[in-house]
């Protein structure tokens, strides 16, 4: 259920970007919007759905499992009054900080370009704020194994920016267009979060004002603090990227913004949804202390060998056909075959880090289980230190080195993060190795997985080889559902369990 609502709201959210992309392409407003979006994100994000998932649900879901029903809607309810307040100040900071926020993270946008972005980021504040409330019902709806109305809620918020777009993309010109864009994008902010409040109020039979610091509180923010930090540092890691980028030719800070929107698809339709559905099943884990570490082996090594067996052929997929992909879904208007292999080669550069990275999320919502939040948080802390210095040497030097031009550090800006995640992936897994005993991914599997996904890459290869010309889309079609059938064919030969159970699934 919750691959279900992330691929549905990450569909409409593909069709927003392509939209976006037609009427802007990489130009200076498809740059200050995205630069833009970049600074009140980091607020949703630092209050958003991985910091309530991790400090919230285990907490709650554990109140809930011992029976204590009432204390944990009080708790929900404390949480909530907290977090709207602090989302409150921060926001009211945001607009009035918004030009020296724009120095720190975009310091080479300068003149129009530098106003423009200003101006949106005032506009985009509210609205992260009410996307951040929206991530605390997602957290009351989880531990209830609500999955599918939290993840599908953001279809709501795509549909507005949508509208927008379309509304007012041939009578606009492009700056007037990002502003209506970014308003378009408050009011969508809004309707998810309304959309999700009834069945949140329903399913916690009424808010139950009491203590702000109650026992249950007081574990939650004891929680949230190294997690709040840890997706702090995280975030600040990406802004790191977005300086890197516009200090690149123009039209850097868009493609990379482009290309993770790709490279991010797979980590939340699999990643995401594996580590939401399994962080109230760890967290509700009862009996003595080596009966837990077995359930959480357990479900661990179960949701690695369904992670991988979804990541890896996109890993292949992203690195022999990311043309295709990006094509399919940008390449139109504004948006020519140029910049669709721009984007291709920065999205062949992340996808180093999109196994470890995913595979990551599940070691992390293991340790939030056990309400362990400060190991992943020095973790992540290793992860961004090495993703500065290294996106910093690649985006900067490498091309220079390599005989490129200078555009082509953005492609350096995300294969530094991708290393950095796999040094995350590896950390996390031995330090949790010591405290449950080791899990790790069959290599037999692994081998046979990747076997798969090369002879399916080499297969979608070779057939747009062949292809006459056709639209972009046309040829995404056929070359990616060739890709998907060999990759799937070879996994049930090879005798791989993941795809013998999903074809179970698909005949009934």
């Amino acid at each position: 259920m919750v691959a279900a609502g992330i691929l549905l709201s990450r569909i409409i959210g593909l069709v927003r970007n392509r939209v976006f992309a037609h009427y802007f392409g990489t130009s200076t407003a498809a740059d200050a919007f995205n630069a833009a979006f970049r600074i009140p994100n980091f607020l949703q994000n630092l209050f958003g759905e991985g910091v309530l998932s991790a400090s919230l649900i285990p907490v709650y879901a554990g109140l809930r499992a011992g029976g204590r029903t009432r204390e944990a809607a009080a708790v929900a309810t404390a949480v909530a009054s907290l977090l709207g307040l602090a989302v409150s100040l921060l926001v009211l900071a945001g607009v009035l900080l918004a030009p020296w926020l724009i120095d720190v993270i975009a310091p080479g946008f300068e003149g129009e370009k530098r106003e423009l972005t200003v101006r949106l980021v005032r506009i985009l504040f509210p609205g992260a704020g009410l996307l951040a409330l929206s991530a605390w019902c997602l957290g009351v709806l989880n531990s209830h194994r609500r999955f599918f109305l939290s993840y599908v809620a953001p279809v709501v918020w795509n549909a507005a920016i949508i509208v927008a777009l379309v509304m007012f993309g041939n009578r606009r010109a492009q700056p007037d267009l990002a502003v209506i864009a970014a308003w378009g994008s408050v009011v969508g902010s809004l309707l998810q979060l309304l959309l999700q409040l009834p069945t949140v109020l329903r399913v916690l039979d009424g808010l139950r004002p009491g203590s702000l610091l109650g026992p249950g509180s007081r574990v939650v923010l004891r929680n949230f603090g190294p997690v709040f930090v840890g997706r702090g540092v995280v975030q600040i890691s990406a802004y790191v990227d977005t300086l890197l980028a516009s200090l690149l030719p123009t039209g850097a800070v868009a493609a990379v913004s482009y290309a993770q929107v790709l490279y991010t698809l797979p980590v939340s339709l699999f990643g995401m949804s594996v580590s939401a559905a399994e962080l109230p099943e760890m967290s509700s884990a009862t009996g003595t202390g080596e009966a837990r570490a077995a359930h959480l082996r357990a479900r661990l090594e179960s949701g690695l060998r369904q992670i991988a067996f979804l990541v890896v052929p996109s890993v292949v997929g992203f690195v022999a056909l990311g043309d295709v992909v990006t094509g399919a879904l940008y390449q139109s208007g504004e948006f020519t075959r140029e910049m669709t292999l721009y984007v291709w080669g920065i999205l062949a550069g992340a996808s180093a880090g999109l196994l470890p990275s995913t595979l990551g999320r599940l070691y992390s919502s293991a340790f939030y289980a056990m309400h362990d939040t400060r190991t992943p948080l020095r973790i992540a802390l290793v992860r961004v230190s090495l993703g500065m210095l290294l996106g910093y040497g690649l985006a900067l030097h490498l091309p220079g080195a390599l005989g490129l031009g200078e555009e082509w550090g953005a492609a350096g800006i995300t294969l530094a993060s991708g290393l950095a995640a796999g040094v995350e992936y590896l950390l996390l897994r031995r330090a949790l190795s010591r405290r449950i005993g080791a899990t790790r991914l069959p290599a037999g599997l692994v081998g046979r997985l990747w076997t798969a996904a090369g002879l399916a890459g080499a297969a979608g290869w070779l057939l747009r080889a062949v292809l006459p010309p056709l639209h972009p889309i046309a040829v995404a079609a056929l070359v990616l559902a060739a890709f998907g059938l060999v990759y799937f064919g070879v996994g049930l030969a090879a005798g791989v369990p993941e795809a013998r159970a999903m074809l179970r699934r698909i005949a009934n």
